[in-house]
């Protein structure tokens, strides 16, 4: 008997052990954001004057969801042990990363907790900076009398060249480019006269963007902003960028949506023009709960709201539709499916669907894809500093991001929704489209056009 009971204490004992070493995060929905100090009369207090600007500039008031959380909320929840990890004043959230699952108990007591959600389990372990890599050098073949270099089909398919030929570059529009990581960008030749207004990292314990990071967001900013001319020439090669990881490659949980809303929130605070994000979300890993395809209908996904959200704040979102046209999903993938944003599909350079690109239309039949653009052997710069082609929506949503930069450029006085519907319209199957092409291919001159008759008629009145 005492062996036995001996036995089972052994036994508790590892499993006890065992358990301890999965840490958790939950999303907490509070019931309000609590008292602050700051008030939507001085704005200035907590959002920059470009973010002021934006909403001015387009007629929009800055209201109750761009007030931050209470400072003594947060205090709160850090004294039951927890630590807070992301943040959505528009939402109303906090996600908090905790030493064991029985801390969400003490967390759902707290009198301005409305709800807890699981959002991811795991082992702690804070990625290693390792920064012994030599400096790439741009090492590429030059080609002469092609200004544009490798670039030229990822710009000439949608007619990029108008926008830049008329001067229009995306000087003066702040992109932020929302990914993984962007690994090695500070040795990079190829890339070292890009103008990086500033870098964040948001992922709990990998705030680290370029030394031993995923090299995703790289490829995809190199779409937009690489400026080599004659080697390689990105569709917005003038625009500035602010480089914020919030995708966590190790393990797919909701709680990157929480990193990727606080992502957004500070891009708005620091006057973003445009957002690029080649990210989606669709499947979990368990136990965590997988989306199902009627919850693309704009207001499920919690990436999705806060993207919804950012359009209301007068930003132009651009977001990858997703690689699973091939896949049982085969769906779009959130924030695809949020409303004012432009949802990009990938074709190949002859202008058919790439099969892998996912497909519409939302759950409650809106379009989606807005439009595609090229996805199949585009030209991205690699973490060697190499440009090499690359396959997936990730970058036909950069391209086609970095052209709505220029056109924004070039017609400063569109609203963000007006810029979407214009660029829409340009799209070869307007009139008749469909759940794999979305409104179809954007031509850019036509774009500029079009443009040009809105910004008449506003003259006008």
């Amino acid at each position: 008997m005492r062996k036995a009971i001996f036995l089972f204490i052994s036994l508790f004992v590892v499993y006890s052990l065992s358990a301890q070493e999965y840490e958790y995060k939950f999303r907490l929905t509070l019931k309000d954001k609590g008292k602050t100090p700051y008030s939507t009369d001085k704005p200035s207090e907590f959002l920059s004057q470009k973010a002021i600007d934006r909403r001015t500039k387009q007629n929009l008031k800055v209201d109750e969801t761009d007030i931050p959380i209470s400072t003594e909320y947060i205090k709160a929840i850090e004294n039951t042990g927890g630590i807070v990890v992301a943040k959505s004043k528009w939402q109303k959230t906090v996600a908090v990363h905790c030493a064991d699952s029985m801390m969400v108990d003490k967390l759902k007591k707290l009198p301005f907790v409305q709800d807890a959600l699981f959002v991811w389990k795991g082992k702690t372990k804070k990625s290693e900076v390792i920064d012994t890599i030599p400096k790439y050098p741009a090492k590429q073949e030059i080609l002469f009398g092609n200004y544009y270099g490798k670039g030229d089909l990822n710009i000439k398919l949608h007619n990029g060249q108008y926008l830049h030929d008329a001067g229009f570059k995306g000087k003066g529009i702040d992109i932020a480019v929302i990914d993984a990581g962007f690994n090695h960008l500070p040795k990079i030749e190829m890339m070292d006269n890009i103008e990086i207004k500033g870098s964040k990292g948001f992922v709990h314990q990998n705030e680290d963007l370029f030394s031993n990071a995923n090299q995703h967001g790289l490829n995809v900013l190199s779409c937009i902003g690489t400026n080599k001319p004659n080697q390689f020439v990105g569709t917005a090669p003038e625009a500035s960028f602010w480089l914020l990881g919030s995708e966590d490659h190790r393990t797919e949980f909701p709680i990157e949506e929480d990193y990727w809303a606080a992502a957004i929130e500070f891009a708005d605070s620091v006057g973003i023009d445009v957002v690029n994000t080649s990210l989606g979300y669709a499947n979990f890993d368990a136990p965590a709960k997988s989306y199902e395809h009627s919850d693309l209908n704009g207001k499920n996904a919690h990436i999705t709201r806060s993207a919804t959200l950012a359009a209301k704040k007068g930003i132009f979102v651009v977001c990858s539709a997703g690689n699973s046209g091939t896949q049982e999903w085969r769906k779009i993938t959130t924030p695809g499916d949020a409303e004012n944003v432009l949802t990009v599909g990938a074709i190949q350079k002859d202008s058919t669907i790439a099969r892998f690109s996912s497909r519409g239309m939302t759950a409650d039949l809106r379009v989606k894809p807005d439009v595609a653009t090229l996805g199949v052997n585009a030209q991205v710069v690699n973490d060697k500093g190499l440009v090499r082609p690359s396959n997936g929506t990730s970058f036909s949503s950069p391209i086609m991001c970095g052209m709505a930069a220029c056109l924004w450029q070039a017609f400063p006085t569109l609203t963000n929704k007006e810029l979407l519907d214009v660029i829409q319209r340009s799209a070869d199957r307007y009139e008749k489209f469909n759940e794999d092409f979305g409104y179809g291919i954007p031509d850019m001159k036509k774009a500029m056009n079009l443009a040009e008759e809105i910004v008449a008629k506003k003259t006008k009145r």
